[in-house]
């Protein structure tokens, strides 16, 4: 593809030779002649002098240097450089395709409902009262439960997991050993102290256009549902708790855990390894910091950070603060003693 064919179909402004032929893309650092690259966070700027790539995605204020010695590198003005990097990735990488059809050593039971171009791989297991929409992809050692309710294109990896009764809606994208609808956290304690297993027996939503990484597991309900609402996308080793409801477009990263009937907000961000309390809300467009723990709700548009969280700048203030937590002690301990001596001495007068 030509570099001006790429800036034309991008809608970027293209500053260099329209000619050169691009194939391929890679990071600012690896990048080599003929592949494109990108740059969005400030961090890598050092990077574009010395960069060996013929393009790059570039904000439309970032000043283009090259080191003495390099070759020329053409500049693809964007508004979003990370997005429009994301999208080139699409036009040098086929996804794979899966023939429609049932594997022969899938089991698939009779009263199941198959869409049409559907794919089943092998060692499948779809129980009976399923329902599967047009164009999905079973993988291989992928199982689910009685009367699960799946729409169109969706895209289930190896061994994942689907439990009874749940429903996934179109465009849905399970990674290898995710599980939907396992039973949620819930024991009552017995008079003698031992655990009396609460039922789970509401079912988890997914609606359209989710993703779910690796090993997380999204857990049904005692009673209502367990929902994760349209564009939400959860990370790697994520655990949703029973009768939790994850807003539209909101982002779950690696590690985060959530207590039972948490709400969190659309557009809302929680980093790696954020844990929160049950029964609360984070609102709308909120910021939870890696490794904050939640205890109680959050405003929406808030940043919070650390634990018990707090707003972000109180925060850092605090942190700020904590390095010197050496030194004010000892201070504090020189005051005490000096404030004891005058002390004894007011005492002997």
């Amino acid at each position: 593809m030509k570099l001006g064919e790429l800036a034309a179909r991008l809608g970027c402004k293209l500053e260099g030779d329209e000619t050169v032929e691009v194939r391929g893309v890679a990071g600012i650092e690896a990048a080599e002649a003929g592949e494109v690259t990108f740059l969005s966070n400030p961090k890598y700027y050092r990077e574009l002098a010395g960069t060996r790539a013929s393009a790059v995605f570039l904000d439309e204020k970032v000043v283009l240097k090259r080191g003495p010695g390099m070759p020329p590198l053409a500049a693809l003005r964007s508004s979003n450089p990370y997005l429009d990097f994301a999208r080139t990735i699409e036009f040098f990488h086929t996804p794979l395709k899966y023939a429609p059809g049932i594997h022969p050593s899938a089991v698939v039971a009779k009263s199941a409902k198959i869409g049409e171009g559907t794919h089943i791989g092998p060692h499948c297991f779809v129980d009976e009262g399923v329902e599967i929409g047009r164009n999905a992809v079973l993988h291989s050692l992928v199982t689910i439960y009685r009367n699960a309710r799946i729409g169109d294109d969706f895209l289930a990896h190896s061994q994942t997991v689907v439990r009874e009764g749940c429903t996934i809606g179109n465009r849905v994208i399970l990674q290898n050993g995710v599980v939907i609808g396992g039973d949620g956290f819930g024991f009552a304690r017995r008079a003698d102290g031992q655990w009396h297993k609460i039922m789970q027996t509401a079912p988890v939503v997914i609606e359209d256009d989710v993703e779910i990484q690796a090993n997380s597991c999204i857990d049904r309900a005692t009673v209502g549902e367990t929902r994760i609402r349209r564009g939400a996308k959860i990370d790697d080793l994520v655990v949703v708790g029973h009768a939790c409801d994850v807003g539209e477009d909101a982002i779950l990263c690696g590690q985060v855990g959530l207590a039972g009937s948490t709400r969190v907000g659309n557009r809302a961000i929680l980093a790696g390894r954020v844990g929160s309390a049950g029964h609360l809300d984070i609102g709308d467009g909120a910021t939870i910091t890696s490794q904050s723990g939640v205890p109680s709700d959050v405003p929406p548009g808030a940043m919070y950070s650390g634990y018990p969280a707090m707003e972000n700048k109180l925060w850092l203030k605090a942190m700020a603060a904590l390095k010197h937590l050496p030194e004010l002690q000892k201070t504090v301990r020189r005051l005490a003693e000096e404030l004891g001596r005058i002390k004894d001495g007011k005492d002997r007068t």
